[in-house]
């Protein structure tokens, strides 16, 4: 028989809000963005006047921990499912400020109609209606007078039943009487069980994750510092994408501008390169797995909670270290020397736009490396090695795409235990082998999606390379992605589909080329017998019709940085396939090579 991990109450709902108040539950979210629009509080509370349910909020009460003078805490509760209803009660009801996604402090007003018991986003032209009571939040005022406010609102209304108004305004006060269920979890549950909850909970049809549940974790923690620690990261993520939004949350926060955590951030208000945006995850997961060498957040969830894996007990001295190590690894993280070092090696690397690196997990590992040697002080220019060729191994293998935090748990252990280069040297000798480039980096290739990371990492060596645009004299492939150019098509895509290719054969990674607009065009639907052929004619001419190359040196070496297989100039529909099987061992050899000097 299971045993019940959970207890169930209903609690008026003017409970809740007064425990919120009162801080017995932790609201995590009320310092950061609510992403409800109006229409959605509108609904909620039509929800709640009409008496249906709007679903239980689940908590769950920090475990009870040892302190250091030998007695116990009980822990406030958590609010781990639900942030975003007792956000929307608190702002309409209470007519609390929220803050949007844009970082402003804004008030969502609610606006009721008496006469017709209908709800509305509150607006100007709701305002000037005297039909209307266009805040709902007066109402819920201790010293509101319902007799003297049905009164007035009848003398400005000609007409209405003053007992009809006095109903729907009495109905819309006992909303907060009304019941909402409370799910508890049991404080004495293991973190593991409870995470396993708190992850397959759906909250507005987005599976929350282990990092949603660690943010809450941080937030309700104050004895800490918990709840500073939990804005710089929210700041920290949200300036890294609009550094515009600076002085308006210096505004907004003078009390957390006042802090070491925003000063150390203060470079981002003059930050534009947008090659490693990170969210709160990355954040998370870079700062725990530098820090504590584990690459389970449900870990971090536990030793805040100040778990003793051995005991499998709490205590107070873990906690209070486990903080203090994540504060170390997020301002490690967010550190301006560190950040702006790591984005110069991923440049470095060829990876000069954010969609050439196709795995979050990879570029947050790649980073965790960074951290890591550096605070063991390896040479930088070992460093740099080492975190690139990382990078490209793993986006080449898929080393993180199938369970992520089990093999990245396995790598920092490993890296802590052997040092990075003999277990690099390890990685290479069992994924990376001469089989991988003759053939399975080849097969791999077999693909025709543009965002293929294969085809990523091929732009990435021709960038790394300094190589020229296909056919062109002087612009490069750098030149090319940084302008958003254009892939096209060695056999070109008009000419194949004449020819009867499906979409899927004739779109491979294998016939694609970074090329000037203005030269594909030229090109149009020719086969490569033909075009490359008039290549060799201008080279002795002189006089170019496709690029500018009218060099023959030039153009093979032009023709080798794209990795083409030699006689194009005799290939048509028939060598196709023949074409493709070359070009893709060309390519995979390029990035062999390319690796191999980073």
């Amino acid at each position: 028989m299971s045993i019940q991990k959970y207890s169930v109450n209903q609690h008026p709902i003017q409970t809740l809000l007064t425990w919120v108040r009162s801080e017995e539950i932790a609201i995590p979210e009320i310092q950061r963005p609510f992403v409800w629009n109006g229409a959605k509080v509108r609904d909620l509370i039509d929800s709640l006047y009409q008496g249906y349910p709007v679903g239980y909020l689940i908590a769950w009460r920090n475990p009870t921990v040892k302190l250091k003078d030998g007695t116990t805490s009980q822990g406030k509760r958590i609010l781990i499912d639900g942030q975003q209803r007792v956000t929307a009660l608190m702002a309409a009801i209470l007519g609390m400020h929220v803050i949007n996604k844009d970082y402003q402090r804004v008030k969502i007003t609610i606006a009721f109609n008496p006469q017709d018991q209908r709800f509305e986003v509150s607006n100007p032209a709701i305002g000037k209606d005297k039909s209307w009571v266009a805040d709902i939040s007066e109402i819920f005022t201790p010293d509101f007078r319902v007799l003297k406010f049905v009164g007035e609102y009848c003398d400005r209304n000609e007409g209405t039943d003053q007992d009809i108004i006095y109903r729907s305004l009495e109905l819309l006060r006992g909303v907060v009487n009304n019941h909402i269920g409370l799910i508890e979890l049991n404080s004495d549950l293991d973190i593991e069980v409870v995470t396993e909850i708190f992850i397959r909970i759906n909250s507005q049809g987005a599976v929350l994750n282990q990092a949603d549940f660690v943010m809450s974790k941080i937030a309700a923690n104050e004895t800490y510092g918990g709840n500073k620690l939990r804005k710089c990261i929210d700041y920290f993520c949200h300036l890294a994408v609009a550094p515009q939004f600076y002085q308006q949350l210096a505004d907004l926060d003078k009390e957390f501008a006042a802090t070491e955590y925003f000063k150390k951030m203060s470079w981002l208000k003059d930050e534009n390169d947008d090659l490693f945006d990170p969210s709160y995850t990355d954040m998370l997961r870079v700062a725990f797995i530098s820090e504590f060498k584990r690459g389970r957040l449900q870990d971090l969830v536990a030793l805040l909670s100040g778990r003793n894996f051995e005991t499998r007990t709490y205590e107070d001295a873990i906690a209070e270290d486990s903080f203090k190590k994540l504060d170390n690894g997020i301002l490690n993280f967010m550190n301006e020397n560190n950040f702006k070092k790591f984005i110069m090696i991923l440049r470095s690397a060829g990876f000069i736009e954010p969609s050439m690196i196709r795995s979050q997990n990879a570029i947050n590992f790649a980073y965790v490396i960074y951290l890591v040697l550096k605070s063991k002080s390896i040479p930088p220019a070992k460093i740099e090695s080492y975190v690139r060729k990382w990078l490209v191994m793993s986006v080449l293998t898929g080393r993180y795409s199938g369970s992520p935090e089990s093999t990245i748990d396995t790598d920092i252990r490993r890296i802590d235990e052997l040092g990075m280069s003999h277990y690099q040297s390890e990685i290479e000798a069992a994924e990376l082998s001469q089989a991988f480039w003759d053939a399975g980096l080849p097969q791999q290739m077999d693909t025709s999606v543009a965002s293929s990371p294969y085809f990523k990492v091929f732009l990435a060596a021709q960038v790394h390379s300094n190589n020229k645009g296909f056919l062109s004299k002087d612009i490069t492939v750098r030149d090319l992605i940084t302008n958003r150019g254009d892939i096209h098509h060695i056999f070109p895509k008009n000419y194949l589909k004449s020819n009867n290719l499906a979409k899927g054969h004739y779109n491979q990674i294998a016939n694609y080329v970074m090329m000037q607009s203005e030269i594909n065009i030229a090109i149009k639907a020719r086969s490569p017998d033909r075009y490359f052929a008039t290549l060799q004619e201008q080279c002795n001419t002189k006089q170019p019709i496709y690029g500018g190359i009218v060099n023959q040196s030039e153009l093979s070496k032009n023709f080798a940085d794209h990795c083409l297989p030699n006689g194009m100039e005799s290939k048509n529909i028939n060598d196709y396939t023949e074409f493709l099987e070359a070009r893709r061992k060309l390519m995979s050899h390029k990035i062999r090579d390319y690796y191999f000097k980073l």
